[in-house]
């Protein structure tokens, strides 16, 4: 059975105290002026987070062939513990820009773009999301047909992550480049380098919570690439972003839960020096029940996100299979959302009037919690995808 090694434990210790020191200082006032920290990544990356599932070859720490997620998962939860914003950061910058290229990209495009992206010298994107495309990624209406040895790119896409900053290098962008013989359309990942002419990047969304992320709509208007920027072979690009998708639920599930667990922490120790009526407000059953419940949750999520990271890695191993770390993943990324999101209401409550005060962490949290349930598969999603592992009739 799994369980986290002492050098997890270990690399807990290093993450968490960067995110006290590095994030925990400034991340109100980023978060108040919607800042994103250019100059943290490049710290990140020096800290090795964006490299521990790249081999070595490329500036990672990963033996050839295999990643460590679950040590990946545990720098997402810890960054997430102090801030949501700076979790997702890494976990799309190693999820979405990272891995695709790491996955499915050759030689030359894994040389060209992953040492600078391992370093935090760069981030990279992933355009799969369009206005009328979400949870309906098979819907894609952006299209790339090849004028010569060149892609010519037209469409839009929206909530990018990643893909504004100052260093964002690429943004990888699913298209549809034909029709295959059953009539469903060919979906194909294309890369793009930031500045190609007729790719615009949009102003940055006014969200109601992840104000320190960089989220942008992208648009692309006769945007022209090289034949070779394709990334794996035309066609694939459907099974590619599911692929992608399935990694990053396990790690949205664990930027989760480093969001339930800072609300527990933050209760508690409310709880138990908040005075009413004469006596701390923990002595109270309408609270400590509360609080219990909440530890339960907790722990819970805990154990089904490092669950499906441990399965994750076995399945590099060659020890799993494909259709348990999907299954693992969805119920991991179910539980420890809802999970975030109930706990960021119990923590808000605890606090009371203070809890909606933007002074107290609990009220960011509480704005951060809620697209937990709607990134990388709606709840609604992650159901379906419970069902069909169950092995239940599908529509």
């Amino acid at each position: 059975m799994f369980e986290l090694s002492q050098e997890h434990e270990d690399f807990r210790k290093v993450v968490r105290d960067f995110a006290e020191k590095e994030v925990a200082p400034h991340i109100a006032d980023w978060d108040r002026a919607s800042h994103f920290p250019t100059d943290l990544v490049p710290k990140m990356g020096e800290l090795g987070l964006f490299g521990l599932v790249v081999p070595e070859q490329f500036g990672g720490s990963a033996a050839p062939g295999q990643g460590d997620f679950t040590s990946l998962c545990v720098a997402i939860e810890e960054l997430g513990r102090v801030d949501q914003s700076i979790g997702i950061t890494l976990s799309a910058g190693v999820g979405l820009g990272i891995n695709p290229i790491l996955t499915y990209g050759s030689d030359e495009q894994k040389a060209r773009y992953l040492p600078d992206l391992v370093a935090g010298r760069a981030l990279a994107g992933f355009g799969l999301t369009e206005p009328e495309a979400g949870s309906d990624a098979g819907a894609t209406k952006t299209r790339a047909g090849r004028d010569e040895d060149e892609w010519v790119i037209n469409g839009a896409k929206a909530f990018i992550t990643n893909s504004g900053t100052d260093i964002t290098s690429v943004v990888t962008v699913t298209a549809r480049t034909g029709t295959n013989e059953n009539g469903t359309a060919q979906i194909s990942a294309i890369m793009v380098p930031a500045g190609t002419p007729g790719f615009t990047v949009e102003p940055p969304y006014h969200k109601l919570g992840w104000h320190v992320s960089d989220t942008h709509g992208l648009t692309f208007e006769d945007c022209r690439v090289p034949a070779g920027n394709l990334l794996g072979e035309q066609g694939e690009g459907f099974k590619q972003f599911l692929k992608t998708l399935d990694d990053g639920r396990v790690a949205i599930s664990a930027l989760a839960l480093g969001c339930a667990q800072a609300c527990l922490e933050m209760a508690t120790d409310y709880a138990g020096t908040r005075m009413a009526f004469g006596r701390p407000i923990g002595v109270n059953q309408g609270v400590s029940f509360q609080l219990a419940d909440l530890a339960v949750m907790v722990e819970a999520a805990r154990l089904l996100t490092y669950k499906a990271a441990w399965l994750k890695d076995e399945l590099a191993e060659g020890r799993r299979s494909v259709r348990e770390v999907k299954h693992a993943a969805a119920i991991a990324k179910l539980h420890s959302t809802e999970a975030a999101v109930t706990a960021t209401r119990i923590a808000t409550q605890v606090f009371g009037g203070n809890g909606f005060m933007e002074e107290y962490p609990v009220a960011r949290f509480y704005r951060d919690a809620k697209i937990l349930e709607i990134g990388e598969g709606t709840s609604e999603v992650q159901r379906m995808l419970i069902a069909r592992g169950l092995g239940l009739p599908q529509a």
